[in-house]
């Protein structure tokens, strides 16, 4: 790849281009047009141990850190999976951070072999549908009663929830208008995902089509106390460490998105002949294409100087928001341009560019909007005021 990668992040990419070899773009154009959480390439995801890639070794996880994750991640995107594959399982690499950091020691004992087996599914259980960004404004409440926690609320865009058993829930043990400290009062739990109250309503999306997204009606539902995760009140804070993690992987899968698509350009270009020649000849094509490919080199530099950072046990949440935006920026123009350069054709699904096309389009509202992004910029980096 590129000078600071040693040889053994080369071996992690050669063999998961091994594995995902085995799930072509065929595979992926049948999970887009007919639905269907992509169960073959996830279990042998989980038989590679591809699932306990940050997970410490002394839970059986290899140990390894963001960089690997991300490299894990680029590759699984660069295969032509696009977000199906690398959202099949990404919420088990990095969602699990929280749990890892701040869980008790039977919960992970417990839980963290199982997810990285693929038996367990966990979703991210965050976002509300008044809420949105505004994380410090959920309603979802949680009552203590007894030796348990009785919780009532919505949740909204909950990936996977279909699939999953347990979810990282955040709500509110002391309502908003009763904190002193706003970011006080949410509490963070390794909740069972009870179909007795907890009703989940699939959304129907633009692309990403074998992944399911999804809306939580939670009534009543009923949390151990021993599943919540570290102190009640501080789960605001434990979330925020998966936060910069979750903006660098999404980066690594935009670069590794976007690179497939330029590749699959350039091999079109090569082949297609008009007027005598073939159109890669044209500079009208190379020039868009090439300066495509150098924000795609450019954005995954910060990816990995952020996961570096991040590795290193180093503030980098700069380096994360500026690699997640510029990622998601890079691989909007690579898809339009790849699907450009195959002309008529790449609004056909079986040429898959249009698949691409579409699923970018998600890189630039989740999991944070780039005009978030810039604000965190704007005001953490630069110095401006709050502008919200």
């Amino acid at each position: 790849m590129k000078t600071g990668f040693t040889a053994e992040h080369e071996e992690i990419r050669k063999q998961v281009r091994a594995l995902c070899a085995g799930f072509g773009e065929e595979y992926w154009r049948e999970r887009d047009t007919q639905g269907g959480f992509p169960w073959a390439f996830y279990q042998a995801i989980a038989r590679g141990g591809w699932l306990g890639i940050a997970i410490p070794a002394e839970y059986g996880g290899s140990g390894l850190g963001v960089t690997e994750a991300a490299l894990l991640m680029q590759t699984v995107a660069e295969s032509g999976g696009g977000t199906q594959a690398c959202s099949a399982i990404h919420l088990g690499i990095f969602g699990l951070q929280p749990l890892i950091k701040y869980g008790s020691e039977s919960i992970k004992r417990k839980y963290l072999p199982q997810a990285m087996s693929g038996d367990l599914h966990v979703s991210f259980a965050v976002t509300e549908p008044d809420a949105g960004t505004d994380t410090l404004r959920i309603t979802t409440s949680a009552r203590r009663v007894g030796d348990s926690y009785i919780v009532n609320g919505r949740k909204m865009f909950i990936t996977k929830a279909k699939e999953s058993q347990k979810m990282l829930l955040l709500a509110r043990t002391t309502p908003y208008e009763k904190v002193e400290k706003k970011t006080a009062g949410i509490s963070l739990f390794f909740a069972d995902i009870d179909p007795n109250a907890v009703e989940v309503r699939e959304l129907h999306k633009c692309g990403r089509t074998a992944i399911d997204t999804n809306m939580l009606f939670i009534d009543n539902l009923r949390v151990p106390a021993s599943d919540l995760i570290g102190e009640e009140g501080k789960g605001f804070s434990y979330i925020l460490d998966g936060l910069n993690p979750e903006r660098i992987l999404v980066g690594a899968e935009a670069v590794g998105m976007g690179k497939h698509a330029i590749e699959r350009a350039v091999r079109y270009a090569k082949e297609r002949v008009v007027f005598g020649r073939p159109i890669g000849m044209n500079q009208g094509l190379q020039f868009p294409l090439a300066d495509a490919y150098a924000r795609l080199e450019t954005a995954e530099l910060m990816v990995y100087k952020a996961a570096a950072l991040y590795d290193r046990g180093l503030p980098c949440g700069k380096e994360a928001n500026i690699a997640k935006y510029l990622a998601a920026e890079a691989v909007s123009l690579a898809t339009d341009r790849a699907m450009q350069t195959h002309g008529g054709y790449g609004y056909i699904k079986d040429f898959d560019v249009e698949r691409y096309w579409r699923e970018a389009r998600l890189f630039r509202l989740a999991p944070v909007s780039q005009e978030m992004a810039l604000s965190y910029l704007g005001e953490h980096v630069l110095g401006l005021p709050k502008s919200y």
